[in-house]
């Protein structure tokens, strides 16, 4: 069983997709960055100066002046702004997989067909003029 294992892990499909998950977590990182620290404040500059991710709703009637404030309270705090940034990474994220995978697509050799052979009718047409030749 251990060789089994070892088999399945050495494929190359196993190292192939371990090295997928660890650049698509190094990539979601590079874009959160991008989305909170470039994306998002460019965007809420020309939203009127708005901070998304300091966006929330404090659940009942006790007031804060922060989100920060809030959550260190123990308060049930709905921070859609911060899921607001979470859903501009996905389409950021998505729309780079897409230019990733578009241009691997274009690095891959063009598949050529094989040239076609002799048809069934054909082969059984040679093996029988085969045939009627020894005769």
């Amino acid at each position: 069983m251990l060789k089994e294992f070892k088999d399945f892990i050495m494929t190359g499909n196993v190292i192939d997709f371990a090295v997928a998950v660890i650049m698509a977590g190094a990539l979601g990182a590079v874009i959160t960055g991008f989305v909170n620290n470039i994306a998002m404040p460019f965007i809420g500059y020309f939203a009127g100066g708005m901070d998304f991710s300091k966006l929330h709703i404090v659940m009942g009637d006790k007031q804060y002046e922060t989100m920060a404030a809030a959550q260190e309270a123990g308060a049930a705090v709905i921070a859609y702004g911060e899921w607001i940034n979470t859903i501009i990474s996905l389409i950021i994220i998505g729309f780079v997989m897409f230019l990733i995978v578009k241009a691997y697509n274009k690095t891959k050799a063009p598949v050529e067909e094989a040239p076609a052979g002799p048809s069934q009718e054909d082969l059984l047409a040679e093996i029988r003029d085969a045939i009627k030749a020894q005769n």
